[in-house]
């Protein structure tokens, strides 16, 4: 594999919201510094549901890309979704919470599925986009920085499977504000999940 794209954005305005928003990403060119907060330089505005360590990069597979390209009739370019990373022939079905995404000295680990929210519906133009986006299974993938690196489009990037239990992407867009049974969460608490939603588990596990 290898990162097909980088994409950092700056605070811009949404067409008829009155709030800005970092979800506009364009691809660049050059070395990105990736440390603990994600790449240097990218700009996230709302930080109470957006960034921060457990959500300091954000991934798109090429080939969900691709499904989406056909879905909406439209090339869906990077950065479109507000990713930081496009790689390279990953299709984001096959990834689970705990796989490491290696690129020189970068180490990514997966921790949760993008929820989309109200900006991306307005993003994306639709106001129902939020409604197909879950319905489709295949979200977009948050990490954490393990080690900070220096990384660019072309390199190559190791995708390393989580050895413990399987928690999906697709699984996780379809439980989100679910209830989940008790083998089910044991299962997530296993996984080094976003640390706010282990904290509702937990919560949950002592009701």
């Amino acid at each position: 594999m290898k990162i097909l794209a980088i994409c950092i954005g700056s605070a811009e305005r949404l067409p008829g919201k009155s709030y800005k928003t970092g979800i506009y990403k364009h691809p660049i060119g050059g070395n990105v510094l990736v440390d603990a907060e994600g790449l240097v330089g990218d700009t996230i505005c709302n930080r109470k549901h957006h960034g921060g360590i457990d959500q300091a990069v954000y991934l798109e597979g090429s080939l969900t890309l691709d499904w989406w390209s056909m879905e909406l009739g439209r090339t869906v370019e990077p950065g479109t979704f507000g990713e930081n990373m496009v790689i390279d022939g990953l299709d984001n079905r096959a990834v689970s919470v705990g796989d490491r995404f290696i690129a020189g000295n970068l180490v990514l680990e997966v921790t949760s599925a993008r929820i989309p929210c109200a900006t991306f519906a307005a993003r994306m133009g639709d106001p129902r986009f939020a409604k197909r986006y879950t319905k489709a299974g295949r979200p977009g993938i948050y990490c954490r920085v393990l080690k900070n690196g220096a990384i660019e489009a072309g390199m190559p990037i190791d995708h390393l499977p989580f050895g413990g239990e399987k928690v999906t992407m697709p699984e996780m867009i379809a439980t989100f504000g679910k209830i989940l049974t008790t083998q089910d969460r044991n299962r997530y608490l296993s996984a080094p999940i976003h640390n706010k939603l282990r904290k509702i588990l937990e919560a949950q596990a002592h009701t």
